[in-house]
């Protein structure tokens, strides 16, 4: 690792993939970086205050991970809106509404798929399932298996596999950027697609939580009816957050044991389906990602790129930049307008890692694994 100032912590950078591009959170900024249909890589950098720096309830155990997944759902949505307009033609961009009803409408998908079809499963196989706690189980596991195959159904879409080849990507910088090598795409490359900080890692973690929570829970007080059910599995989500973040955060700094090392193996797995091996071209664009949330006396670890970059900042001045390194800034007029993003954070290393073989991911002081 990088020697850091005494007293203050480690640096931690992370991110997740979003359309045609990825976004990369630092700890004062994040910014989303996507190719545009014209080749040039379109980057937007903006401003960040946790909700733990403005609402003092957040910096509380269980409260911290309510806090934090909130920050990265806030931010991953904003990214993905830029991202979404960016990677469109401009005749095709979508408006504020279209992009709030494509969130409520991914929301209700959400809680159908993975609250209420198990729910209704197990319902309706009440008669064959006596026991309370079989009965709270077998609705764990569906709830599990419908998650393991809705990844699986989407992973054979051909826009879902570039998004997966844009996380690889996302992991591959990370891993070159804690291995303290140029970040230049023939290095990042080298890297594996894995990283055990990632946020898929942290929603199997959820779905495990879940799974014995209710299990536990459900079983002590019989069978509550369908409609009873399903209005507490949704209000239980938040406290379902608050205890995998601690439980993770208990984890972190212990990689090296046996036994936290078998608890992420699984994260790891599942991480062989929502990574997948990017271009060089991609990886170029997590590169840009990622330079944006750096400190500029770290900045000129970036290699020359190829292509041009548009470079839009938390003022709202626009920037184009020759392709290169970090020089050659020029301003240029008519900044796009500034939505922002979400992300998971990963703590500096020294050595390249093999796969999986990095530290624990999202949540040490209050920041979120992810990406």
């Amino acid at each position: 690792m990088a020697d850091e100032p005494a007293g203050r912590p480690p640096v931690h950078y992370g991110g997740q993939a979003v359309l045609e591009g990825v976004m990369m959170r630092g700890q004062d900024g994040w910014a989303v970086a996507v190719r545009r249909p014209t080749g040039d890589i379109y980057v937007e950098r903006r401003d960040l205050v946790p909700l733990s720096k403005r609402v003092r309830l957040f910096r509380l155990p269980f409260f911290r991970g309510i806090g934090v997944l909130a920050d990265s759902l806030a931010i991953g949505v904003r990214a993905l809106a830029i991202s979404g307009n960016q990677s469109l033609g401009e005749d095709e961009q979508l408006s504020d509404k279209q992009m709030n009803w494509s969130l409520g409408i991914g929301a209700g998908f959400f809680t159908l798929v993975f609250i209420l079809l198990p729910a209704l499963g197990t319902n309706w196989l009440s008669h064959r399932l006596p026991d309370d706690l079989i009965f709270n189980l077998v609705e764990g596991l569906l709830r599990l298996a419908f998650f393991l195959a809705y990844i699986v159904l989407i992973g054979q879409l051909r826009d879902i596999r570039r998004v997966f080849q844009y996380h690889g990507a996302e992991h591959k910088a990370i891993h070159c950027y804690e291995a303290e090598l140029p970040l230049e795409p023939e290095q990042v490359d080298r890297f594996p697609t894995l990283h055990v900080r990632c946020g898929t890692n942290f929603l199997l973690i959820l779905f495990v939580v879940t799974l014995v929570l209710f299990t536990v829970v459900f079983s002590a007080v019989g069978r509550p009816p369908l409609l009873v059910r399903v209005p507490l599995q949704i209000l239980a989500v938040p406290v379902i957050v608050g205890i995998a973040y601690e439980g993770i955060r208990l984890g972190a700094g212990r990689e090296r044991s046996v036994l936290v090392r078998a608890i992420m193996k699984p994260g790891l797995w599942l991480q062989m389906l929502t990574t997948k091996p990017p271009t060089r071209d991609m990886i170029e664009v997590a590169i840009r990602a990622l330079e944006h949330v750096l400190p500029p006396e770290e900045r000129h670890r970036i290699a020359p790129l190829p292509s041009p970059v548009t470079l839009t900042g938390t003022g709202g001045t626009s920037q184009a930049r020759s392709p290169g390194g970090s020089g050659g800034l020029k301003e240029r007029s008519g900044s796009p307008p500034g939505i922002g993003g979400s992300g998971g954070l990963k703590e500096r290393s020294g050595s390249p890692p093999q796969d999986g073989d990095r530290g624990l991911g999202s949540a040490v002081d209050g920041r979120p694994g992810a990406g």
